[in-house]
């Protein structure tokens, strides 16, 4: 009996610490939407049943509001997981924006997404997703805009929530949606020099989000990191990025290795692209899975039960990479 004592607490306890899992899927945020080998393997084993489809953005140019870098799609695309329509907005965009232009753009955003999904045949879900960094000056006009988008389209709207609308939601508001979408990336700046992953920073990240569980907004989606960059620095101290670059890119017998994820460039030439001159240094960022636990880990004890979106949906990204 006192064996069988022992055996039931110690099933108990690896009940209550047993990891929690979480259904996930990707952000597609190409302005091609055509999908590689790895790619539709990644998105099949995917176990939420959308892919977040980013379709265009949306700037203020000369004074008019313009759509920019409108999605197009290759024939053979093929998905069996809904599409969940994404639009980034400037925080520029609503900057001075008057009643009228609220409608017409939530009336153009909307007719913009019906087109591309008629025009391409997506399965669509019922939710339209909104990405902007919107600020304390613009957070009347960009919450009426939510609200007008629901009324227009008859869809669920959702939002993006940054780390700094978290901790100063007093200052930024709460949205009026029933669903936000919380971004751990985008720590810090990735052009300032820093020591730091400006991708993410669990450090950084675990500061902002130390009261998450007080936000009012109980529906919660989490949007993690696989993406990586170079960070390349001129003589200047001047800073730029190389997309998806990784350690293995920075083994090349023309750069001499400063620390495990920086090189200084030997000779000038052609890199990744780009013309880059001796003397120039290239610092990689990317997301390690203990980073991403981490993370994971953290909010478990701050929101009840979340999704994750991984972005973003690229080869470069998903090869060799758990999920």
């Amino acid at each position: 009996m006192k064996i069988l004592r022992i055996l039931f607490v110690c099933f108990l306890l690896a009940s209550c610490t047993k990891k929690e899992n979480h259904p996930y899927t990707f952000y597609y945020w190409k302005t091609y939407l055509k999908l590689d080998k790895e790619e539709r393997k990644a998105l099949d084993q995917a176990s939420v049943p959308y892919l977040y489809t980013r379709f265009f953005d949306v700037d203020k140019i000369g004074g008019k509001f313009q759509p920019v870098a409108v999605i197009t799609k290759d024939n053979s695309f093929q998905t069996n997981k809904q599409i969940v329509p994404t639009v980034f907005i400037t925080n520029q965009t609503m900057l001075g924006i008057s009643s009228e232009e609220i409608k017409f753009l939530a009336e153009s955003i909307h007719h913009l997404i019906q087109k591309k999904a008629e025009e391409y045949h997506l399965k669509m879900n019922n939710e339209i997703q909104i990405d902007c960094d919107w600020t304390a000056g613009t957070r009347d006009d960009y919450f009426k805009f939510l609200k007008e988008l629901k009324r227009v389209s008859g869809k669920e709207i959702t939002c993006t929530l940054r780390l700094h609308q978290v901790k100063d939601k007093k200052k930024t508001g709460v949205p009026p949606v029933e669903k936000v979408y919380l971004m751990c990336y985008s720590t810090s700046s990735p052009l300032k020099k820093s020591d730091k992953n400006s991708i993410l920073d669990v450090g950084i990240l675990k500061s902002y989000l130390s009261k998450m569980e007080d936000y009012p907004i109980r529906k919660v989606e989490v949007a993690l990191p696989i993406y990586s960059w170079g960070i390349v620095t001129n003589h200047l101290d001047k800073h730029r990025l190389i997309n998806a670059l990784s350690k293995k890119d920075l083994e090349n017998p023309n750069f001499k290795k400063i620390s495990d994820h920086e090189v200084e460039i030997l000779k000038d030439g052609f890199y990744f692209g780009n013309y880059l001159n001796k003397g120039f240094k290239i610092k990689v960022e990317e997301i390690s899975e203990e980073q991403l636990e981490d993370v994971i880990s953290f909010l478990e004890k701050k929101i009840t039960h979340f999704n994750i979106i991984y972005y973003q949906l690229d080869s470069k990204f998903v090869l060799d990479r758990k999920f």
